[in-house]
């Protein structure tokens, strides 16, 4: 994973996963507006392709 990446997840979660989909976007958007630290795992958990 890339520091940019990192960077993103950290402090805009859905741009992170932006290159998976529409569907991983939209997940973590909804994980973002529950809180901002469910969209951050989110989004680690999809850039580290756990998910």
């Amino acid at each position: 994973m890339s520091l940019l990446k990192i960077l993103l997840a950290i402090f805009l979660p859905p741009l992170a996963v932006l290159d998976r989909g529409l569907v991983p976007v939209l997940i973590t958007l909804l994980a973002t507006c529950l809180g901002w630290l469910p969209g951050v795992v989110v989004a680690f958990l999809y850039c580290t392709k756990k998910i």
